[in-house]
């Protein structure tokens, strides 16, 4: 597949995830972010040709994001619709989201790697922006303190975890040409 065309599939389909992840939510129907993210995880693993740092992205995302997210059910700041498996935790639709998000830092966000600094602004922007839309717009989230705080905390939260995601993805990362000492 052209890479061009791949990249642009990519963004399209984690905007499908993130869509079916929040709308499900807000709706009653918890499963629908969860097969989403199922499909764009296969189908990237399938064609994004980075199967071992996609799954490696993968695993530290759910990690971070499902310690993120649950942070902030467990404190009462955000109350999650379809709270599943635990009130206290992450729902499994958050996840679907950290998974879907995880598929697109190897590809169409590829570019943050090597800019920790852009992935910061990212994240002080656009983590707080999702879940504010989440909550406005599709009733999946709302906030269980003063509004401008917990966009504070989670703008903070993110400008630290996402560029902790990729400063981890690069330690992990065995170096492609590197020589192993003898």
């Amino acid at each position: 597949m052209n890479r061009t065309l791949f990249t642009a599939a990519n963004v399209v389909g984690y905007q499908l995830v993130w869509l079916a992840s929040v709308a499900g939510a807000g709706q009653g129907m918890a499963w629908a972010g969860p097969l989403a993210s199922l499909v764009f995880v296969a189908l990237t693993l399938a064609f994004g040709g980075k199967r071992q740092a996609d799954l490696r992205i993968l695993g530290l995302a759910l990690v971070l994001g499902f310690v993120l997210d649950t942070a902030f059910a467990a404190s009462g700041w955000l109350v999650y619709a379809q709270a599943w498996p635990w009130a206290w935790a992450a729902p499994v639709w958050i996840w679907s989201l950290w998974a879907g998000f995880a598929m697109t830092l190897n590809h169409s966000m590829a570019f943050l790697h090597d800019r920790p600094w852009a992935a910061a602004l990212l994240g002080l922007f656009g983590g707080p922006l999702a879940y504010w839309a989440a909550a406005g717009a599709f009733d999946a989230v709302s906030f269980g303190a003063p509004v401008p705080w917990v966009i504070a905390a989670l703008a903070l939260g993110w400008a630290v975890v996402l560029p902790l995601l990729l400063a981890l993805q690069r330690r992990l990362s065995p170096r492609i040409g590197a020589r192993v000492p003898a």
